[in-house]
């Protein structure tokens, strides 16, 4: 193991999606926490936010006007906010020569336009965008390697593109891909909202942002670059009544005729080496892997009428985001791609 010490700060570490990353952080034997803000529980302990951290991570919060100071004395810039926020905070960092790695939406895509469009909110510095890497290693590993700021890709399109990328690479699907997708709770965010209550989830399930979901544009940025011409992306996200996990069932016309031997033997070739994609003969379920790192994948393929079904499934919080972030900040530092979340799924 290598001795390498990283120096991290995490802005937004109060949040679902943060407070995994603190987690996984804090037991990463690379990684010292240098600080940890929130602008809405600034001063407080981080214990007393979480209780289940208290006599193990006691760290005050700070507030994002200390954060500045505090630049010089880190490796590595972690943000964990909702979008629009995290682009002025990434130009101080980089200004710091300081990595970034953004948990959010800010710098997912190569259009600014696109990104201007769906999340309502515009770019006021494009070069730090355009300094972005996509973070998700399976397909980018080289370019996060040499990266100084990452974008890590939201949970639905970690598990829909990662599900059907062997696929798109054979080229041999028409460029219609439709995502049925169902999340746990715990993907909306720690909000107070009327529709997040108990009383309103459980017993439960619903379809929600019917094609106006802003992860749809990402998924099909994506999709596309794999499959080397614009896919058309029908996605349908809905609700568990779960606090995490994300289950993809996705939908694909086939070109040529191909066996789901054939198929199959697509994913284990494109994944065989990749230590947190696991191909698998039964189909995936959430249970499979909540608490991990993974992502399993699984297909079957109707023959004679040339149709593919793949389902995917993923811990929202940890391969979706915070899992996924530190897989890239290892491959950013040198360290190997598994060190620190290389842990086993939780079953229940």
């Amino acid at each position: 193991m290598s001795q390498k010490t990283i120096s991290v700060g995490i802005i937004g570490a109060t949040g679902y999606a943060g407070q995994q990353l603190v987690w996984l952080l804090h037991q990463h034997p690379n990684v010292v926490i240098n600080f940890v803000a929130s602008h809405s529980h600034s001063a407080k302990q981080f214990s007393e936010v979480y209780r289940n951290y208290e006599s193990f991570f006691d760290k005050r919060l700070i507030n994002l006007e200390q954060v500045e100071e505090r630049l010089p004395s880190i490796d590595l810039l972690f943000l964990a906010l909702p979008h629009g926020l995290s682009e002025p905070l990434a130009k101080k960092a980089v200004d710091a020569n300081v990595k970034v790695i953004d948990l959010g939406a800010d710098f997912r895509f190569d259009d600014e336009e696109i990104f201007e469009k769906w999340y309502k909110t515009k770019h006021e510095d494009p070069t730090i965008n355009q300094q972005a890497v996509y973070g998700m290693p399976e397909l980018y590993r080289e370019q996060i390697k040499a990266a100084n700021i990452v974008a890590c890709p939201g949970c639905y399109p970690t598990s829909a593109i990662l599900g059907v990328a062997p696929l798109l690479k054979t080229g041999l699907v028409k460029p219609s891909v439709i995502v049925d997708a169902k999340s746990g709770v715990s993907g909306a965010g720690r909000s107070e909202k009327i529709e997040l209550l108990f009383a309103e989830l459980n017993e439960n399930f619903k379809a929600y942002g019917l094609f106006s979901h802003r992860h749809t544009p990402e998924i099909s940025q994506e999709m596309s670059k794999l499959l080397h011409q614009e896919v058309d992306v029908t996605f349908t996200p809905h609700l568990l009544p779960i606090n995490r996990g994300i289950l993809s069932t996705i939908y694909l016309d086939i070109t040529e005729r191909m066996t789901e031997a054939e198929v199959y033997q697509q994913y284990v070739a494109m994944y065989k080496d990749e230590p947190f994609v696991r191909v698998v003969n039964e189909l995936p379920q959430i249970s499979h892997v909540k608490n991990s790192n993974l992502c399993e994948v699984g297909v079957r393929v109707d023959e004679a009428r040339q149709k593919v079904i793949v389902v995917s499934a993923i811990d929202n919080l940890i391969k979706g985001a915070s899992g996924q972030a530190v897989q890239c900040m290892n491959l950013m530092f040198g360290l190997p791609e598994e060190t620190g979340i290389h842990q086993l799924s939780m079953y229940i």
